[in-house]
Formats: C-alpha cells, structure tokens, sequence
C-alpha cells in the first residue's frame, strides 16, 4: 500500500512540474537565439495574467521551464529591447515550441507608412478627430528608436497637446501609449516596435468647433497615401482633395490627400459612431457604425490577449536578469521610472 502511495505522488509531481521546453528562433539571422528572456505566464479568472517562471535560452537558443499550468497560457520573449508573444492554448504541445524573435535597428529599413486615413466628425460645437497610420515592415528587422520615435505626427495646437494613442502590434490587440513632445512646435512622437508585418497605430483628439469650420493637417512621412473621411451629411471643401467615392457600408466620403500641408473647410454635422449623435445645428442624419458581435467561445481569447498587451516591459526589465531566476509580479514591475521607459519599448 505503501509503494502504491508513493507511486502516486511520483506520478502527481512528474505531472505537476511537466516541463515546458523550446527554443528561440531569430528570424532576422535564421539562427536559434541565445540570451533571450523567456516567460511563461498563466491567466487567472480573478488576477489575470500571472508570471510563472522566467528563464534564459542558453548557448544553443534552447529554454526549459518546469512548471504546468492548466488552461490559456502565453511565452514571451524579450530580445534586443522588444517583446515577442507565442499563444499556446489548452491541449497545445508543450514540448519543442519555438518563439520567433528579430534583431531591432533605430533605421527604418523595410518599416513605412504604407496607409494614412483621417476621419473627422464635427459634432455639438466639436470636431472629433481619429487619425490611423498603417505601417507595413515586408524585412526581417524590426523598428525601433526609443529615443527619436518610429512615428512623428503633427497635433493642432486647439488640442492643447491631448491625444489618445493606441498601438497594435502583428496579431495583437490595442495597447495605449504614450505621445511625447519633439524639438519641432506642435510636432510629437510615439516609440512603439515596428515589427515585421503590419503595425496600426491609432491617434484620437477633439478641436473646438464652430460651423462652419476649418481644419489643418501636416503629412510628415514619405510613404502611402493619406486619406481624409467624413459622414456624408458634412461637406468638406480645400485645395489638393480629390473624392474618392463612399465607403459601402457607412457611405462616408473618402478624399485623397494631395498636399502634405493641407486646411479644409468643414461643414454639417455627424458621426460614424454608434450612439453618437449629431448636435443640434445639424441638418441631416447621424451614420452609425455598429461593431462587431464576440463570441462566447472567444471571450478568453480576447480577456487574454488585453491582458498579454502591458507585460512586455516586464520582460525588458529582466533582461540582465541572472541565468534563472523568479519572474517579479506585474504589479510590482510598475514602479520605477527606469521600468516605465522599459515599458515604452514594447
């Protein structure tokens, strides 16, 4: 009875502590990656994201961790001060994963703006302004310059330097960032990775507005086109603009862009914003854009992905880490300056 007990335990301790092993593969050389901090992180119903354990790969680009954990999981890889995410849902193999890393450069490289769309909607004596840059990385390094920023933009002074800023990475979901200031007036920056693929970086700020109105817009990148939108019950007049036609489902108005210092003039009032509704000089009706529906089979996809977005810093700060060592809490990794500038490289 005895031996039977302590077969048992055997048995409960192998399953408990299965290892977890793989390697990490940079994708800019082609060669397994050693030196990178590898994490494993486990969500929680109540705590969210949870770190287990974080170890190094060795010479050979291998990692071995040596804990289980039951339901969603994801391992993120910290190299050359960015962050890499590897999903690995229930019933996943545990054995042989490989995390893909690239080599980083402050050089843009392959990285540029391949789309820039404006959408502006005047509203109650406001106009609300949502700007998207599209960039597309077709090399294998990526994108990163902290201290001069991958993406320079130009904020109306009426914003009086508020502006939302929200970062989508390859395959991730939205993370707010940080706009900073530049040298030039009116002129700021965002430093988040371009990474290999398409990254979507989202600009929101409102402008007092008074009908009708006027608008300015600088264009401070050479790339893709940029594209000015409006609900079609608002009129939009200025040098350089060309229509395009009415996005099918919204019918808003689509103009191209000609020149990189561009004004219109604004009139009516709407929104493409479901709920929103127009103030009370407008002559014609709101258009509603209405998001789409989740799934329920998807809720712990997205609960995990938004919780993944604001760890990656986590990582950077363990990168002088030793060999193995206990991964310190998320709370905890919030604390110091030198943490939060970490954090921006995500």
């Amino acid at each position: 009875m005895r031996r039977l007990a302590c077969f048992l335990a055997l048995l409960f301790a192998s399953r408990a502590f299965a290892a977890i092993d793989g390697t990490v593969l940079n994708r800019t050389t082609g060669k397994l990656q050693p030196g990178a901090t590898v994490t494993l992180y486990k969500l929680g119903q109540q705590t969210g994201l949870e770190s287990i354990e974080s170890v190094k790969s060795d010479a050979q680009g291998r990692f071995h961790i040596s804990q289980e954990i039951q339901g969603p999981r994801l391992i993120q890889a910290a190299y050359d001060g960015v962050t890499y995410n590897h999903m690995l849902p229930p019933g996943s193999p545990e054995s042989g994963v490989e995390v893909e890393v690239y080599n980083a450069s402050k050089q843009p490289g392959n990285a540029k703006v391949a789309q820039h769309m404006v959408l502006v909607e005047p509203a109650r004596g406001q106009l609300v302004v949502s700007e998207t840059y599209m960039f597309r990385n077709d090399g294998r390094t990526t994108y990163n310059d902290v201290d001069g920023g991958t993406l320079k933009f130009y904020l109306p002074p009426a914003a009086k330097g508020a502006v939302q800023v929200n970062a989508t990475a390859p395959q991730g979901m939205p993370i707010r960032q940080a706009a900073d200031k530049t040298s030039t007036p009116d002129v700021y920056k965002v430093a988040f990775p371009i990474k290999p693929g398409d990254t979507r970086i989202d600009l929101n700020y409102t402008l007092p507005f008074t009908q009708p109105g006027t608008f300015e817009g600088k264009i401070l990148y050479k790339g893709g086109p940029t594209r000015l939108v409006a609900p079609n019950v608002v009129t939009v007049k200025g040098d350089g603009l060309q229509a395009l036609g009415q996005e099918p489902q919204t019918k808003a108005t689509i103009y191209d862009v000609k020149a990189s210092n561009f004004k219109v003039e604004i009139s009516g009032a709407g929104s493409l914003r479901s709920g929103d509704e127009t103030s009370d000089d407008s002559d014609g009706p709101t258009f509603e854009q209405i998001p789409p529906k989740v799934h329920g089979n998807m809720k712990w996809i997205l609960v995990l992905a938004f919780s993944i977005l604001g760890l990656g810093f986590i990582l950077l700060y363990r990168a002088r880490m030793p060999e193995k060592a206990p991964a310190a809490s998320p709370a905890k990794a919030q604390s110091s300056p030198k943490e939060k500038n970490e954090r921006r490289r995500r």
